[in-house]
């Protein structure tokens, strides 16, 4: 049996159910509560059962609605990202992108993404808050941005995390430094050397870290403390210390007289994926810079694991 309707229908449908509400589905459509209704109705009677119960408090999904809802979700995301790949489209294609990154991702692994990205969709802005884990978090939830990277949310219910890698912790030193030399390091060999640590005092990777550290039974000298990337690697630079950095927010090319270094004994990491609103649902151009992103990482993935 053949079953005419339009996609609108589809959009219709999915926004009462993401919104539970006619009110906001037909603001977010840009179509009048009548407008609405009668497609919502089309689409029912063209399927031959109800999607929707609706009261005078509240709308909600019958069985058949639910059923439909994730099949909706995928027509509609295979349509969109189609379109985008046809030829020529993706060169015309405008509009923004507003993301959201923990900072020790902008600043080596972003932008290559980002070149690549542009190269294919010239007319597309990205904007990227670069902001603490539970910052861009909450700017995920609150729908401020269309999805995060972030290394917290995988046990949030109203947020999808997909994970993405296991980025470990590594020492960060100069050439002349003395471990720099180690074939090995453990973390007990960190012992007795100054130290740059970065972070505020309730931020993700310190209490991470520190956790991680007690647990191995292991104190370090923390000389120097510092809030961004860029101080820590500028006092490791002039020779004030090696630092305790996750192996993204390192150079991944040769920097001067700086050298990474494994710390194993324990190994620690901290597990970096996308965050996107359970219920919320991507622009065609978020969705296919968020595929890039998971695409891309493989390369990310190599250089965390050297």
């Amino acid at each position: 049996m053949r079953i005419n309707f339009e996609l609108l229908d589809l959009r219709a449908f999915l926004a009462v159910f993401d919104h539970a509400s006619f009110h906001k589905a037909a603001e977010l459509l840009n179509l009048s509560q009548p407008a609405l209704s009668r497609r919502i109705q089309a689409l029912e009677a063209r399927l031959g059962t109800p999607l929707l119960e609706r009261s005078t408090r509240q709308v909600a999904p019958t069985a058949a609605g639910r059923r439909l809802e994730p099949i909706a979700r995928r027509l509609l995301d295979e349509f969109d990202t189609s379109l985008l790949s046809i030829s020529g489209i993706g060169e015309r294609q405008s509009g923004q992108i507003t993301i959201a990154s923990i900072p020790t991702a902008v600043v080596y692994f972003l932008p290559r993404v980002i070149k690549h990205f542009n190269l294919r969709y010239p007319l597309i802005r990205l904007r990227v808050f670069d902001r603490a884990p539970q910052e861009g978090l909450e700017s995920v939830m609150h729908g401020e941005v269309e999805f995060g990277i972030n290394m917290i949310g995988s046990t949030e219910t109203d947020v999808r995390f997909t994970h993405l890698m296991d980025d470990p912790y590594v020492l960060v030193c100069r050439r002349d430094h003395a471990l720099a030399k180690k074939r090995s390091i453990a973390w007990r060999d960190l012992a007795g050397h100054p130290l740059i640590r970065i972070g505020r005092p309730n931020s993700g990777n310190r209490a991470l870290l520190d956790g991680a550290l007690i647990k191995a039974s292991v104190r370090l000298d923390w000389f120097h403390e510092v809030n961004n990337l860029t101080t820590a690697l500028g006092l490791v630079q002039a020779g004030l210390g090696a630092s305790v950095l996750p192996r993204l927010a390192t150079p991944h090319w040769t920097q001067g007289d700086i050298v990474t270094k494994t710390i194993r004994s324990p190994e620690v990491t901290r597990t970096i994926g996308i965050v996107e609103r359970r219920k919320g649902r991507l622009s065609p151009a978020a969705k296919y810079f968020r595929d890039m992103l998971i695409a891309d990482w493989g390369g990310g993935a190599d250089h965390a694991k050297a």
